[in-house]
């Protein structure tokens, strides 16, 4: 009875080992193939499920079903006019036949592998084939000068093809290159241009040209600005200072005519008055003309005479 059951135990561990080798799931972002000796056999699965297969036999080839994505590496490129830029690409593509692809490809590093020759190829032809002006532009818009110090633009060329229908025309070109291989690229665009070092230097060269010539437009400018407002500052502080001296000067007439108005009424009422006011005029006189070192000669029939000889 032991040795029956141990029997059957291994029986049935081979069972359940047998059924685990002889299936396999593909999941929904997952499409497969089974081969025999390296040969496919049978359809592509392709919808999500439980699959069967002969253990040890046959082999499945399990590939992506979802949108891959594919990076080009940067390329110095000629363009129709003569320029040289560099070319930076990106595109997405997919295994839509995973029999096919398996067939000439095998597996995804040799599809990109090839779509490394084929997209780089087309880009390159395509860039070649156009000026340097339909591939940075889509439309054929008004350029806008948004700050007022620029220069106004020159009327742009028109352009016939633009970018976006240069990365409609290499996406065409590619597709035909890939139909037999069970791809197809679903987009591809330019991710960056730029003009070679020695092209970009002289560019740059150039810009920085403009903004010190515009820096030095807005220094000449505030130069000119700067000795306008000192100028007027100048005139209009003449202009103050001369009317404040004529108005000093006015109030200072009247105020020694006012002065003198009341001198001459209060010193004319009598005699003594106006001998008295004749005296003070005199002593103010001497006071403002001599000091102790002055020495003078005068007659004595002057008017200062009769106020300093002595008197008995």
């Amino acid at each position: 009875m032991k040795k029956s059951k141990i029997i059957a135990l291994v029986a049935g561990i081979i069972v359940v080992i047998g059924l685990l080798m002889s299936t396999f799931i593909v999941n929904e972002s997952k499409q497969a193939i089974v081969t025999q000796f390296g040969k496919p056999i049978g359809k592509p699965r392709i919808e999500p499920g439980l699959y069967f297969k002969i253990p040890v036999i046959q082999k499945v080839q399990l590939f992506d079903k979802r949108y891959l994505k594919w990076n080009g590496d940067p390329n110095q490129v000629t363009t129709k006019d003569k320029k040289y830029i560099f070319v930076d690409t990106y595109a997405r593509w997919q295994i839509t036949d995973p029999l096919r692809f398996f067939i000439r490809l095998r597996d995804e590093r040799s599809a990109q592998s090839r779509l490394d020759d084929i997209l780089d190829g087309e880009t390159r032809n395509a860039v070649a084939s156009f000026n340097l002006l339909n591939l940075i532009r889509s439309s054929n818009r008004e350029p806008v000068v948004s700050e007022d110090y620029l220069q106004e633009l020159d009327e742009l060329e028109e352009i016939s093809v633009g970018r976006a229908q240069i990365e409609d025309m290499i996406l065409e070109k590619a597709n035909e290159r890939t139909s037999d291989l069970g791809i197809k690229i679903l987009d591809i665009r330019f991710k960056r241009m730029n003009y070679v070092d020695e092209v970009r230097d002289r560019v740059y060269d150039r810009m920085i040209s403009e903004r010190k010539r515009i820096a030095d437009q807005f220094r000449s400018e505030g130069q000119g600005e700067a000795s306008k407002i000192k100028g007027n500052k100048e005139r209009d502080l003449a202009k103050i200072q001369s009317e404040a001296f004529e108005q000093a000067e006015i109030i200072k007439g009247k105020a020694d005519a006012q002065a003198t108005s009341i001198y001459a009424s209060a010193y004319d009422r009598n005699s003594s008055s106006r001998e008295f006011y004749s005296f003070l005029r005199a002593m103010e006189a001497l006071e403002k003309s001599f000091d102790d070192k002055t020495t003078i000669v005068i007659t004595t029939d002057s008017d200062l005479y009769k106020y300093l000889k002595e008197t008995d």
